[in-house]
């Protein structure tokens, strides 16, 4: 069988270290889209598990503190509860002592919110980077490759097709490298940006059903007086 002289390889070897380095770059873009995009695909499928199991993990608890004990260490939501939490406490000595309690209840929540927030938007500018640069590095691996079917002619006088065939090639690979690692990134782009709208509105309910569970007082477990802890239980006759 004739080896295909005009193929990805053979082309890359005659386009040589700019050729490789254009394609490895895009090859590194592709890989490392494909990761964010999967990891938070993963990651955004967890909250979202998360919020549906949450009317019976939490909301059937007695109160707020056994309601986060019911949800994973690494729960988003459970980070909001437990900094919520925190902050209801108030203690005294402390410089936040001079803002009001219902007003710190509400900026610790909207702190851990915004902080779940980012760490869902991490990895996405990247991909917008990619999903925008990647097509002009394949463009300039085209330019590589039409200014070296050029020389290829000026050299030989004539364009013959033997002479430009690699070089022309090698342009029209590049360009369509480029396309192939930025649809992907763009599209992927979009649909997370979209889910994460979801998880936010998620997000942002959660913590407004805390806040109002806080603030009333009625979910949070309050400890036993110590006369009462202490007072004999009757006994039975």
């Amino acid at each position: 069988m004739e080896e295909n002289k005009f193929g990805l390889i053979p082309a890359l070897t005659q386009g040589g270290p700019i050729a490789w380095g254009t394609f490895g770059i895009l090859v590194i873009m592709s890989l490392g889209s494909w990761y964010i995009i999967i990891t938070k695909y993963l990651d955004q499928n967890k909250v979202i598990k998360e919020a549906r199991e949450l009317e019976k993990k939490f909301w059937a608890s007695p109160d707020l503190k056994t309601g986060a004990a019911k949800l994973d260490k690494n729960s988003p939501f459970r980070q909001i509860v437990d900094d919520g939490l925190r902050a209801s406490d108030h203690p005294e000595g402390r410089l936040t002592d001079k803002i009001d309690q219902h007003e710190w209840v509400t900026m610790a929540l909207n702190r851990s919110n915004a902080a779940i927030n980012s760490k869902l938007q991490t990895g996405l500018s990247f991909l917008a980077s990619v999903g925008s640069t990647s097509p002009f590095v394949g463009l300039f691996g085209t330019v590589v490759g039409i200014y070296r079917a050029l020389i290829n002619i000026g050299l030989a006088g004539q364009a013959s097709i033997d002479k430009v065939a690699g070089p022309v090639g090698e342009a029209l690979i590049m360009t369509a490298l480029g396309l192939a690692v930025a649809v992907p990134a763009v599209l992927g782009y979009n649909w997370l940006i979209r889910r994460n709208k979801d998880v936010t509105d998620m997000m942002n309910n959660f913590v407004s059903d805390v806040h109002g569970a806080l603030v009333s007082g009625s979910r949070v477990e309050r400890p036993v007086a110590p006369a009462a802890a202490a007072a004999p239980k009757p006994q039975a006759r």
